[in-house]
């Protein structure tokens, strides 16, 4: 078990990365008989809304994973509290409203209410079509919505908006950012094996992509479509011992199984039962994610200590994200000395623009469909094998835009 630093969050590295250079110019350009007399007004207040809905999400396939019903809002709390400790000595205040309504609530409604006092800057926690519908509004149309949970990547493409940052990689950036480390392993040849929901087939569509742009070969393709049945018991645990054999022979030559299971239905019964012995990645096993709690490395440690100590629970990927859009509209009003939202927007999508992420580069947003384009971490279940971009994959200006859709090849036309 690692050891842990007592680091106040003050000390934290990671919620000063980007912004010391900030702190710098200011006291070197005598700033500080103005910070003095900014003390004595009242402090310019952003306010960031996290607005979720209670999803009926599918029970675990384990009893040793816990259910999370703050998954995303402790990200989104840890990110406020860290730009007021930077933000306080610019007289800067950053304030948090939370808004999740019930499985069955109406969160346009909720959305209605929380822009009718104009443009608002969203944290929306919610699936693709909730999010088109908040996005569509006519109250909506300058607000600025940070999308933490949907990978589609319509979202990105036919159905992307104006008015929509995503910080969630979509299946696009995470498939490339697989593909790239089996090229580099020289794994080229892959099974996939999918469920059968839409999402999993938008996965493989990505997968498809990703093999031909970086040359890999799709040897086999096969739906999982069997029931695992009470995999708990005795008989449970032999069914499904006794089906994945049977759902991956015949594949022919082959070097890894691909998994596409985006809904957590079978993905992870996969791993050491497949009929040859064969390395699974995907969905399951290796998977590429935006954030895993054993990343350590650029302040990552760091960051989910503090986590840890603030939520009491591992990070997870929404957490991060959250963390990640709060932390990105800390970056841009304390950077422009803005508040208002249409200033921050624009500042959102200007070359100024970076945000610290913990993860070696300062991360922007593409102009061409608002995706942040970012590092993706490569992991096992308890250990991170590498990061994407791998060496060797170039790109004229960005590494990161390796990943998902490039500029000449988006199919966004903002509406």
């Amino acid at each position: 078990m690692r050891s842990k630093p007592n680091l106040a969050f003050c000390q934290r590295p990671a919620v000063y990365a980007g912004l010391s250079l900030v702190l710098v110019a200011l006291l070197s350009a005598g700033a500080a008989g103005d910070a003095a007399t900014a003390a004595s007004a009242a402090a310019a207040t952003v306010r960031v809304t996290y607005l979720g809905k209670a999803y009926d999400e599918p029970p675990p396939l384990s009893l040793m994973q816990k259910v999370l019903t703050d998954e995303g809002l402790e990200g989104a709390r840890l990110a406020i509290h860290d730009d007021n400790q930077t933000g306080r000595f610019l007289n800067l205040k950053f304030v948090l409203d939370e808004d999740v309504v019930p499985a069955g609530g109406d969160v346009v409604a909720k959305a209605k209410q929380i822009l009718a006092n104009g443009p608002a800057i969203i944290v929306a926690d919610l699936k693709a079509p909730d999010l088109l519908a908040v996005a569509d509004l006519p109250e909506a149309k300058n607000a600025i919505i940070f999308n933490i949970r949907s990978s589609d990547e319509r979202l990105r493409q036919a159905d992307c908006r104006a008015n929509v940052f995503h910080i969630i990689p979509d299946w696009a950036m995470r498939a490339d950012a697989l593909a790239q480390y089996l090229i580099w392993k020289k794994w080229n040849r892959w099974f996939v094996l999918k469920g059968t929901l839409p999402s999993d087939n938008e996965y493989v569509a990505a997968v498809e992509r990703a093999a031909g742009r970086f040359g890999g070969k799709i040897v086999d393709e096969k739906t999982y479509k069997f029931s695992t049945g009470a995999a708990r018991s005795d008989t449970g645990y032999q069914q499904i011992q006794t089906q994945m054999p049977e759902a991956t022979e015949g594949a022919g030559s082959y070097d890894v199984v691909w998994v596409a299971d985006t809904d957590q239905a079978f993905g992870e019964y996969v791993p050491y039962r497949t009929y040859d012995p064969k390395p699974v990645v995907g969905t399951q096993g290796l998977i590429a994610v935006a954030w895993h709690p054993s990343y350590e490395q650029y302040a990552g440690m760091q960051l989910h200590d503090a986590f840890e100590r603030f939520a009491k629970r591992d990070m997870t990927e929404r957490d991060y994200t959250a963390w990640l859009a709060v932390r990105a509209i800390g970056e841009a009003a304390i950077r422009s000395g803005k508040t208002d939202v249409k200033a921050l927007r624009d500042y959102l999508l200007s070359d100024a623009f970076t945000v610290a992420g913990d993860k070696g580069v300062g991360m922007s947003f593409r102009s061409w469909d608002h995706q942040l384009r970012q590092p993706i971490l490569i992991a096992g279940p308890r250990a991170v094998v590498s990061i994407s971009p791998q060496q060797g994959f170039l790109h004229p200006k960005f590494l990161t835009d390796t990943l998902g859709y490039d500029q000449p090849e988006s199919k966004c036309k903002f509406h």
